[in-house]
């Protein structure tokens, strides 16, 4: 995977805000297990509490996602990390980035919030160890300066975990 430069973030969209407006108004009615919304005032960056699933290695184990939107969501992606302390997994980087491929190849606009926290937990969930990806330090190292996850070409070649 390489990375790049993170492009500065533009003002959202008037589909995007109406879209995120309603999929908040969804969450604070019926948020889905194991995750809360910490509410700011900012609809473009969302901090969202993700507790580690019963029965699994990260049972209440408590970490914080960052979701950013871009002008064009839903039709673009989410810029969603791990607030370091990232947890330990084979799909997640020492510096938050998740190699998951609705993130990033796989993205709907029919995708939700919710659905990118289901499939984290789902993800997390599936987990036989706790280890970093085997390329995290080089990784980490060529994301200096902010880079964002959205600006690597990542590899999806591992759907057991």
């Amino acid at each position: 995977m390489t990375s790049s430069s993170s492009p500065s973030r533009k003002a959202l969209s008037k589909i995007a805000c109406n879209r995120l407006q309603k999929e908040l108004s969804e969450w604070q009615v019926n948020p889905p297990t194991g995750f809360k919304h910490r509410v700011t005032d900012n609809l473009q960056k969302w901090v969202i509490e993700v507790t580690g699933a019963p029965g699994t290695l990260y049972a209440n184990e408590t970490y914080n996602l960052q979701v950013e939107f871009p002008q064009h969501y839903p039709m673009e992606a989410p810029q969603v990390i791990f607030v370091p302390p990232a947890p330990l997994h084979p799909h997640i980087y020492s510096n938050g980035h998740i190699c998951l491929d609705i993130l990033y190849d796989s993205w709907s606009p029919a995708m939700t919030v919710s659905s990118v926290c289901i499939s984290i937990l789902s993800m997390l969930s599936s987990s036989p160890e706790k280890q970093r990806p085997a390329d995290n330090d080089r990784y980490v190292k060529n994301c200096k300066n902010g880079r964002s996850p959205k600006e690597t070409r990542w590899w999806f070649h591992d759907d057991k975990v």
